[in-house]
């Protein structure tokens, strides 16, 4: 998809004060486009007093928000800190039709139940970073839903099946003879008509939604609207340091999670990896954490800076006062001690045999998982490490310990 504007302004000719504004709005993105068209619409704006309006839509396919979603979340915080309107679009009809962005298959459709309960999990999460009082909150049903087979129609014509399978991952399934469904092809239609309505001057998404905020640009201009600029930022890698965080890899860090969960899941990560989620999460400044790297080229230790950025992840969603008993609770699990704010499980059934009883608590998915870590030596029971797969736990009281960070007390009942 064109990339034009008809808009040119040399950067070199850009105020400092719009200048500065681009260096904040780009801290950390991966790419903007187009920035000199971006720079224009940032000077009208000082000169006419009115805000931009900075758009994010974010389909409730699931019911919680992990750090990685954060990562595009304060971006729009700076954005509204610079005084510019955000607007949060919640895709409860595009979540209907299912993202085909980086799918190898076509993505199972949500129920409109499933929606609604993960659109207000998925608020209530957000706004833990957004200022709920300056965010303009807007569900694209208001307009998608209205439309109707004629106007679906009629949208559709806008775009070509041609033009479509540009998009990679429709041309990797249709020449790997993967089915593509119609449907998927009306979501980057639908995604950038909520653009053509909301009149947005900026998209922001992930890497892989490029093609999706393009699509706005391109009916935006069709229908006669000045287009927006999109910005995309990196995908958070997970805890492995490999993959995208994702729940369904189990790599992920929950905002909804215990602080103590948090703090020691951050300190888990690698040195290398501590500073992409500090450049991506963190609200320091660029020049900050310039001034941080180079304090550890000059022999300063790592883990004290991790031990400061997983606070303050925690304090962001919790509390600072939280964020000290997590420090304190994790220099106590090292030394081998259990925490204080265990959870508290009643069980049935006794005897019990380890590999059920562990994925009863939740401490394991499954069975398998139980194993793998008992052979690992990873399970304790009140503080001795378990070697038998068939052990079998009668009537009483247990903490339970996964690995360094799972903990739970078990009520064991016949």
């Amino acid at each position: 998809m064109s990339a034009e504007t008809n808009i040119s302004v040399p950067y070199l000719s850009i105020p400092d004060e719009i200048r500065a504004m681009l260096a904040v709005a780009q801290h950390g993105c991966e790419e903007l486009l187009i920035k000199d068209e971006f720079a224009w619409k940032l000077a009208k704006s000082v000169q006419t007093g009115r805000p931009l309006r900075i758009k994010l839509g974010l389909d409730p396919t699931a019911p919680d928000i992990h750090i990685g979603h954060t990562v595009v979340l304060n971006k729009l915080r700076q954005f509204q800190d610079l005084g510019h309107t955000i607007i949060f679009l919640i895709g409860d009809f595009t979540s209907l039709i299912g993202d085909p962005s980086g799918r190898n298959q076509t993505r199972p459709p949500l129920t409109c139940e499933q929606i609604e309960i993960n659109a207000k999990t998925y608020l209530e999460q957000a706004v833990r970073v957004l200022d709920s009082e300056k965010t303009e909150i807007r569900y694209n049903s208001e307009w998608s839903m209205p439309l109707g087979a004629n106007g679906m129609i009629k949208l559709a014509s806008r775009y070509t099946v041609a033009r479509m399978l540009e998009r990679e991952d429709f041309t990797k399934r249709f020449k790997s003879g993967v089915p593509i469904s119609i449907h998927e092809f009306l979501y980057p239609l639908m995604q950038g008509y909520d653009s053509v309505v909301l009149q947005s001057d900026l998209e922001i998404g992930g890497t892989d939604q490029k093609f999706n905020l393009l699509m706005g640009r391109e009916l935006q201009r069709q229908y006669g609207q000045e287009p927006q600029c999109i910005m995309t930022m990196p995908l958070l890698e997970g805890l492995d340091g490999v993959n995208k965080m994702s729940k369904s890899k189990n790599n992920y860090i929950g905002i909804n999670e215990k602080p103590s969960e948090i703090f020691g899941k951050l300190m888990s990560i690698s040195d290398a990896l501590m500073w992409r989620y500090i450049k991506l999460l963190s609200f320091r400044s660029l020049d900050e954490i310039v001034d941080l790297q180079n304090k550890v080229r000059s022999g300063y230790n790592p883990r004290i800076l991790k031990v400061l950025f997983a606070q303050e992840i925690v304090a962001r969603f919790h509390s600072q006062a939280a964020a000290q008993r997590a420090l304190e609770d994790f220099n106590l699990r090292a030394k081998g001690g259990i925490p204080d704010d265990i959870s508290e499980i009643k069980l049935s059934g006794a005897p019990l045999l380890i590999g059920h009883l562990l994925k009863k608590t939740g401490l394991v998915l499954s069975i398998s998982e139980a194993f793998r870590n008992i052979e690992q030596s990873g399970v304790k029971i009140n503080g001795t490490t378990i070697i038998d797969k068939g052990l079998k736990l009668g009537a009483g009281i247990y903490i339970i310990q996964v690995g360094k960070r799972r903990f739970m007390r078990v009520i064991l009942c016949t």
